[in-house]
Order: structure tokens, then C-alpha cells, then sequence
């Protein structure tokens, strides 16, 4: 498991740690590293690991042993579960995974999917399944956007969580900073898209596995006094049942993950409408199983040992 330091998460709901539960319970010898420990040696990808032992507690979740340096195609499985921001850092994270892939490793998700898909950007493969959606660095074109659309959601391509998300209304006098701001006065892309009215419903994250739907959705539905739907901005998380929209993007976009190496995903959805694409480190895993005793980690590990056969 690669991953953000993990006395730094949050147990009951960290998705990863749900990962590792699982990884035990099935006696796997789990690695922990974090990217600092990853390195290339005359072509050969390595870590220096350290043996981790996982509880389900809340005060007492981990236990790390004395490090040593692995090379990483000798491991089974590693999974890449550290989070966006998708910098340079994490790219060449990526370039350090395809070799551990050529040297015997599977790597979930696949290191060229990891560089391919964009979060916000990989959903211009399916505009049939969008809200219309704008990727520019240009503030005039912009400014166009929001006037032919009168209210519309602007982010940066590169965020998780909520972050520097802002919905825009038509003569708001606010919209230029705004832009000026998410395209550094037109230096970097950010996206724009059409406000979506049943955000105030949720905003369905729905978690795939190698290409198929959870069949239960966590609809994050915003406070009263935000307009995001993350969990970590104070959205309230809802399960539901897919819906026969949901499945419809789920059936578009699904098989597209699968062939590209994506065990593992996570989509965005409001309304009838996909607005993200999550293959990084996808959450929701907890929230799921704890609504509707399901044991989503137990089904990604299922499809990790099919490849594996």
C-alpha cells in the first residue's frame, strides 16, 4: 500500500484502511510505504518498506515494524492509494509503479490510467453522459460560459475534496476573480460546467469494481449553507440504490475503466448527469458497507485474485 502517512487519516471512514482490513483478514504480508520510501536503482523499482499490522479501532488502528529496503515487481499487489493534488511528484510516483509492473507487480490502479485519466478531464470522454463543460485557461471565454449559461460550477482540474469549488451566477461580482484566480490570469486550465440544480439531492458517488457498479450509491448531499457535495465540507452522506440513470453511465463508462486497468473507481454523479472521474483514491467504501453490510474492499480483493490466478 502506497499512502498519505496513515496516522494522519481518519479511521472509521478511510477507504484505504478498509483496503488493508481486508488485505488481512485474507493473510496477506502487507508493505506500507509512502512516497518518500519509493525509488528507481539502475532500472529497478524499489521501497523501503515497513511491515503493517491493521485494527478497526478509532484510537489504536496501526502498528509498523522495522523498515527494509524490497524490490517492488517482487510484491503480489501494490495498491496506489495516495491522494491528489496530481502533480509532477505524483506523475513520477507513476513512472516508479510502471516499472514495478514490468518487473512483476500488479498495480492497482494501472500507472498509465493514473496519468491518463484526470479526475475532471477524463469526463470529456464521455460528453454524452456531462453537463456541458468547458476546459480553458482563457477568463473571456469563461466569462462567455457563464453568460450563456447564467449559472455555472467552476474548479481547478487538479483538487480533491471540495476544494476551490465555486458556483457562479450570471452578474455576480465576484465571477472575474474567480477566474482570474482558478486560471492564475490565464496560465493554467480549469474547468467550468453547468450548474446542476439536483446537487441539492446529492452528489452521488457510485464505486466501481473492475467495471461494475457497487449496486448502492452515497448521495453526499451539501449543508444548508454550502453548495458542495463532499463529506469532508460538511456534506451529509445518504445510500441509496442506483438508479436507471446511474447504471446507464455505469454501463458507459464502466467497461471503458476496465479495459484501461481500473480495478477500482469512483464517479461522480448529480442528477442524471457524470461530473468526475475518480481513480486515484477513490472513498466511500465505509459508508457504503456500514449502510447496507456490504464489504465493497472484499469484492476489489475477489477481482485482485482473479488476476492474479
Amino acid at each position: 500500500m502506497i499512502m498519505d502517512p496513515i496516522e494522519s487519516i481518519t479511521p472509521y471512514k478511510d477507504s484505504s484502511l478498509a483496503m488493508l482490513l481486508e488485505a488481512q483478514r485474507r493473510a496477506a504480508e502487507i508493505h506500507y510505504f509512502e512516497q518518500t520510501d519509493l525509488k528507481l536503482l539502475d532500472g529497478q523499482a524499489l521501497g523501503r518498506s515497513r511491515p503493517l499490522t491493521v485494527r478497526d479501532d478509532t484510537h489504536d488502528w496501526f502498528e509498523l515494524g522495522a523498515s527494509e529496503t524490497v524490490p517492488l515487481g517482487d510484491l503480489d499487489v501494490i495498491l496506489m492509494r495516495k491522494d491528489p493534488p496530481f502533480d509532477m511528484e505524483y506523475v513520477y510516483t507513476t513512472y516508479i509503479l510502471d516499472r514495478a509492473a514490468l518487473q512483476g507487480a500488479l498495480v492497482v490502479n494501472r500507472p498509465q490510467a493514473l496519468r491518463d485519466m484526470n479526475e475532471k478531464a477524463y469526463t470529456a470522454w464521455f460528453p454524452e453522459c456531462t453537463p456541458l463543460t468547458l476546459i480553458t485557461r482563457s477568463m473571456n471565454e469563461m466569462r462567455t460560459f457563464l453568460q450563456a449559461n447564467e449559472r455555472i460550477v467552476v474548479k481547478p482540474l487538479d483538487g480533491m475534496g471540495g476544494k476551490s469549488i465555486f458556483v457562479v451566477q450570471k452578474g455576480d461580482k465576484n465571477a472575474n476573480v474567480i477566474f482570474e484566480t482558478l486560471t492564475h490570469y490565464g496560465q493554467r486550465f480549469a474547468m467550468a460546467q453547468v450548474f446542476v440544480p439536483e446537487i441539492k439531492l446529492g452528489d452521488k458517488r457510485i464505486l466501481l469494481v473492475n467495471g461494475e457498479p457497487v449496486p448502492y450509491v452515497l448521495a453526499r448531499i451539501p449543508s444548508a449553507d454550502d453548495n458542495r457535495g463532499n463529506l469532508v465540507m460538511g456534506a451529509k452522506g445518504v445510500g441509496q440504490p442506483l438508479s436507471a440513470a446511474d447504471r446507464a453511465i455505469c454501463d458507459r463508462v464502466g467497461p471503458v475503466l476496465r479495459d484501461q486497468g481500473v480495478l477500482f473507481a469512483g464517479i461522480d454523479v448529480i442528477g442524471d448527469y457524470l461530473t468526475e472521474v475518480n481513480i486515484t483514491s477513490p472513498t466511500g467504501i465505509r459508508e457504503l458497507d456500514a449502510q447496507f453490510e456490504l464489504n465493497i474492499a472484499g469484492l476489489l480483493f475477489d477481482a485482485i485474485e482473479s488476476q492474479l490466478a
